[in-house]
């Protein structure tokens, strides 16, 4: 258990530079996440093929696989629309309600019983993000994508949680990423003709940061979050990944400084995300079973 725990923190700490990375990288939202998933998916096929590793599953899990992946894809797409719409700190502390949503949709999709407590600390995270909500209206349009995003990373978990078994996670990684790639190809030129753009090349800087994003922060990451899935529930997973703000708004701060343009209830909203990690956390190791 508490590997698994290890092995999930090293990927939030991973997590958090995504902020700053869909920050510095000027393309819009959806060619970034394309870019993203594209670099991922050739980069992850290529070294599994040269290995031997990737594994044949059945197509039924197949097309499962490709289903989620789509879910994934879209929740990147939103994720970076609300930095784009507000800024890096906002959009990192709206993911925090994934624990809340998390909480209702589980005991719905498998055969985990409901927990009280699990929804009063998913609450707590959604309060947090409330006060910010409601005290500061500049970033609201970036607040509602965040929230968008937290529903699309909530459901995407649930159901790695109940797919979990049926290959190794990098093979995993490949079929579901391989289906968010494909269901961002077919609307890329409905979602140009909306948002056009100058160019849809990346800079030589973009490369360099999508090429850390691809490699580091998705392939490494997902990889340690699904070995550490195999021992943890999907609520632990996701209210973990609330570390995932408090990381990436750090270096918002240093990078961006971002603290300049936030007002208190940013602070109180994220003392009380950072109270439900911390307590959940405490659950986790007391019981010494994936809760």
């Amino acid at each position: 258990m508490k590997q698994a725990l290890l092995k999930l923190h090293i990927s939030v700490f991973l997590a958090g530079f995504t902020g700053i990375l869909g920050k510095a990288i000027l393309l819009n939202e959806g060619l970034l996440t394309w870019y993203r998933i594209g670099i991922t998916v050739v980069s992850l096929f290529a070294w599994m093929v040269w290995k031997g590793k990737l594994e044949r599953i059945s197509p039924a899990n197949v097309w499962r696989l490709l289903g989620t992946g789509a879910l994934i894809a879209l929740h990147w797409v939103c994720f970076y629309g609300s930095i784009k719409a507000a800024n890096v700190s906002i959009g990192l502390v709206c993911f925090a309600s994934v624990g809340l949503f998390t909480a209702l949709l589980e005991p719905m999709m498998t055969d985990k019983k409901f927990s009280w407590q699990e929804l009063g600390l998913g609450t707590l995270s959604l309060l947090g993000i409330y006060l910010i909500f409601h005290f500061d209206d500049r970033y609201r349009t970036g607040i509602l994508l965040g929230l968008a995003s937290a529903v699309l990373g909530a459901l995407f978990s649930v159901l790695n949680k109940r797919y979990v078994e049926v290959a190794r996670p990098q093979t995993m990684m490949v079929y579901e990423l391989s289906g968010g790639l494909a269901m961002l190809s077919l609307l890329m030129p409905v979602y140009l003709a909306w948002y056009p753009v100058e160019s849809v090349l990346p800079s030589l800087s973009d490369w360099v940061y999508l090429l850390i994003l691809a490699w580091l922060c998705t392939i490494l990451a997902m990889d340690l979050m699904l070995q550490a899935l195999k021992k943890i529930s999907a609520f632990t997973q996701n209210l973990t990944l609330n570390l995932e703000p408090v990381y990436g708004i750090a270096m918002a701060f240093i990078f961006f400084q971002e603290n300049r343009d936030l007002k208190q209830s940013f602070y109180v909203g994220m003392s009380l995300i950072a109270l439900s990690v911390v307590w959940q956390m405490l659950r986790v190791v007391r019981k010494g079973s994936g809760v």
